[in-house]
């Protein structure tokens, strides 16, 4: 189910980019699930939304598109009364930004790195979707943004962001909620389907593997981790990942460095055991073969 509404919202999304504040809101319902005391996951249609809920208010992790803020705004208020008071995006991306504009009206102090606000102020070109994105509306963009970490003190927890380079984008930011043992990883783990790592927003297959790494140095046995796309994992889903994206780059990079050409690669199947369980509707065996293979060609 999650897959299928992941298909739909990018594909959807994408086509329709330059009317993306005018998009109609679909009838999706905002599925809560408690992750450790005081932090939640959100599921709705975009990337996956982390809650912290507590005496000092509420504080959410990217917010979706903007015709869901009031559905997410109706689950939050199920937690808490209180509103929305900061929202920090792992990344630039539209379909877990697109309700800053939304709460950002509405007081909320938005946090990022500097380079997803430097993306969300001018058009940006997708290369995977042959679309151009629009520059975010002011209201939207990050007024508070940082360069390597930044720590917000807030219900009772230290919530930890931290810059991971060039990996599903340059602007991505691993969040760790350290009392908690809770990591939000953004679109760097889409958990059990294959990841899209975004070349025009310089994207890589190192900086991925890389922050991967960084998160399994982060967690233990008992770290829950909101991926940004898919349900709710632990370690060994994420170390099943990173064996994953190991085993399907080394085939590609194999195949190509021996002088195949990218369709001789795909016709090849180098990754089926693979596709099985990992391709989905958005990024099938195919497209993911033609990714890595432009990825390897910008290395």
């Amino acid at each position: 189910m999650i897959r299928r509404l992941l298909t739909a919202m990018l594909l959807a999304a994408v086509a329709t980019a330059p009317a993306r504040s005018q998009l109609q809101a679909p009838d999706v319902t905002i599925r809560t699930e408690k992750v450790a005391e005081g932090v939640y996951a959100l599921f709705g249609n975009g990337g996956n939304i982390g809650a912290s809920v507590g005496e000092d208010g509420v504080f959410i992790l990217d917010d979706q598109f903007a015709p869901l803020t009031p559905a997410i705004n109706a689950a939050l208020a199920a937690l808490s009364p209180a509103p929305v008071r900061f929202v920090l995006n792992t990344h630039w991306h539209f379909d877990h930004t697109g309700g800053n504009e939304n709460y950002g009206k509405a007081g909320a102090l938005i946090v990022a790195h500097d380079n997803v606000r430097a993306r969300m102020s001018v058009p940006q070109a997708m290369e995977f979707f042959q679309q151009v994105v629009p520059a975010s509306p002011p209201a939207a963009l990050p007024v508070v943004t940082f360069n390597d970490a930044v720590s917000l003190h807030f219900n009772g927890d230290e919530v930890r962001a931290v810059h991971v380079g060039r990996a599903h984008t340059d602007g991505d930011a691993i969040i760790q909620f350290r009392k908690a043992n809770v990591i939000h990883a953004g679109d760097v783990f889409f958990n059990g389907m294959y990841p899209f790592i975004d070349l025009g927003s310089g994207g890589s297959i190192a900086g991925t593997l890389a922050a991967v790494d960084t998160m399994l140095a982060m967690s233990d046995a008992t770290t829950r981790i909101i991926p940004g796309h898919g349900p709710v994992a632990g370690r060994a889903e994420l170390e099943d990942y990173r064996r994953m994206l190991t085993d399907t780059v080394t085939r590609v990079r194999t195949l190509k460095s021996g002088g195949k050409s990218v369709d001789e690669i795909v016709a090849a199947t180098p990754n089926a055991d693979y596709d099985a369980t990992w391709a989905n509707s958005f990024i099938n065996g195919e497209r993911y073969v033609r990714m890595l293979y432009a990825l390897m060609e910008r290395e």
